[in-house]
C-alpha cells in the first residue's frame, strides 16, 4: 500500500519487533521512476482493445513486483462499480512464472496455478465439458491443451481487465530460438482468443521476445523501470530523496542520518530502489533483534550486497539497457530501407564525408588521363599588336 505520511505512527515504538518490521516492509515510496511506468502501464491496459501484449523490463531489483501490486491496486479501485453489479467478474489476475527444475518451462502448471487464481474449485478432480470431447481433466494427468482450454473458457467468464505475469523471463529459457517462439506463441494464442491483455514482467532475460515475429512487434508494447543513474543530476536528486523517505519510516526512536552516505547506498544498490529497501529491510532487522533504538553504521554495512554481486547485477542492467538503446546507425538503415533521406544528424555526417572525397580529388592535379587538357582559362577577344 502507498504511503503518504511524512512518518512512522509513534505507536509503531510500543509494538513488537514483528510488527514495526512489517510495516517498513509494506512501506513503499512513489519515486518518479515507479510513477511514471505505473502511469505507462495503466494506459497499455486501459487502450488495450483487442489484447495485446507488454513488457515490463529493467534489472533485479529494480521494483517491479512493487509496480505490479500497486498497478492491481488501482484497477481493483477503478473497477468498484462494475464487480459490485458483477460478482462473478475479476478486476486482474496476478500469477508468478515459476521456475521449472527440469529447466524447460511447465505449462501444465502454469496454467493450473491460472485456474487457481480464478477461484476455479476443485482444480484436481474438476470436469469441463466441451464440443470436441465430453469432459476435459484439469487433474493431474491432464494434458497441456485441456488445461489450457479450461483457462480461456474461464478467462472468458471472469474477464479480468489484464493478465499480470511476474518473473515472466522464466518463460523464456529454453534452447533453441524456434522453441522460444513455441512459447511466445502460447501466450499471444491465449490473447487472440480471450482478448485479454498479459503483460509480463522480468527481467533483461525477457527480452529475448521481443521482435521475434512482426506480428509481435505490432501488437506488443515495451515499457522500461530504469534504474537511478549516478552521472545525471536529477536521478541522483531523485535517489537521494527516496532515502530520505526510507530513512523517516524507519519504526526507531532515532532518525539515522543516511544520506550522509548515500553513494555507499547508491553504490551497493547500483540504483535500484528495490534492492535499496531489501538492504533496509535487512538492517532494521538486525537493529531490532540487538534492541537498539538506532540504526547504526555495523547494521548498514553488514546487510548490503557484496562487491561481487554488484558488479554482476551491474553487468546485467548495462547489457540490457543496451539492447533497448536505439543507436542512430539504426535508424538511418531504417530510413535507407524505406527509401528516406537519413535523419539530419547522420546526413550531415554522410555530406561531411562526401566532402572530404571530394577534397581529396581535387588534391590530385596533374593527374589526369592521356587526351584529356587541363582546365585553363583560355584568352578572348582580338590582340592589340595585329591593329593596323
Amino acid at each position: 500500500m502507498m504511503q503518504t505520511t511524512d512518518r512512522f505512527p509513534e505507536y509503531l515504538l510500543e509494538r513488537p519487533n514483528v510488527e514495526r518490521r512489517k510495516y517498513f516492509v509494506s512501506y513503499t515510496v512513489q519515486h518518479p521512476k515507479l510513477t511514471d511506468v505505473f502511469a505507462s502501464l495503466q494506459n497499455a491496459v486501459r487502450e488495450s482493445s483487442s489484447g495485446s501484449i507488454v513488457f515490463i523490463t529493467g534489472p533485479t531489483g529494480s521494483g517491479k513486483t512493487t509496480l505490479r501490486l500497486r498497478t492491481e491496486e488501482s484497477i481493483k479501485k477503478e473497477m468498484l462499480a462494475e464487480l459490485q453489479l458483477d460478482p462473478g467478474r475479476l478486476p486482474i489476475i496476478g500469477i508468478t512464472a515459476i521456475s521449472s527444475e527440469t529447466g524447460n518451462f511447465n505449462w501444465k502448471d502454469f496454467f493450473r496455478r491460472l485456474l487457481h487464481e480464478m477461484d476455479e474449485p476443485c482444480i484436481d478432480k474438476k470436469y469441463i465439458p466441451t464440443n470436441s470431447r465430453g469432459h476435459i481433466d484439469t487433474g493431474p494427468r491432464a494434458m497441456g491443451s485441456e488445461l489450457r482450454f479450461a483457462t480461456e473458457k474461464l478467462l472468458a467468464y471472469r474477464r479480468p481487465a489484464a493478465v499480470f505475469i511476474d518473473d515472466a523471463q522464466h518463460i523464456a529459457k529454453l534452447s533453441t530460438g524456434r522453441r522460444l517462439q513455441d512459447q511466445l506463441d502460447c501466450i499471444k494464442s491465449l490473447v487472440d482468443v480471450t482478448g485479454i491483455p498479459i503483460a509480463m514482467f522480468g527481467t533483461y532475460e525477457l527480452l529475448a521476445f521481443r521482435n521475434l515475429s512482426a506480428q509481435l512487434s505490432r501488437r506488443s508494447i515495451d515499457i522500461h523501470l530504469q534504474r537511478y543513474y549516478a552521472g545525471i543530476p536529477m536521478d541522483v536528486r531523485s535517489f537521494k530523496s527516496t532515502l530520505w523517505a526510507f530513512q523517516r519510516h524507519l519504526p526507531l526512536r532515532e532518525e539515522p542520518d543516511l544520506l550522509s552516505m548515500w553513494d555507499f547506498f547508491y553504490e551497493r544498490s547500483i540504483g535500484c530502489i528495490g534492492v535499496l529497501k531489501e538492504w533496509l529491510t535487512k538492517a532494521l532487522a538486525q537493529a531490532l533483534k540487538d534492541k537498539e533504538q538506532l540504526l547504526k553504521l555495523q547494521h548498514i554495512e553488514s546487510t548490503p550486497l557484496s562487491i561481487s554481486q554488484c558488479e554482476k547485477m551491474l553487468a546485467e542492467a548495462m547489457e540490457g539497457e543496451g539492447k533497448l538503446k536505439e543507436n542512430a546507425s539504426a535508424h538511418a538503415l531504417l530510413r535507407t530501407n524505406l527509401g528516406l533521406h537519413a535523419p539530419l544528424g547522420e546526413f550531415q555526417i554522410a555530406q561531411n564525408d562526401s566532402i572530404k572525397i571530394d577534397q581529396s580529388f581535387e588534391s590530385r592535379k596533374g593527374q589526369l588521363r592521356p587526351g584529356i587538357r587541363k582546365p585553363t582559362r583560355d584568352k578572348i577577344g582580338r590582340n592589340n599588336e595585329s591593329r593596323d
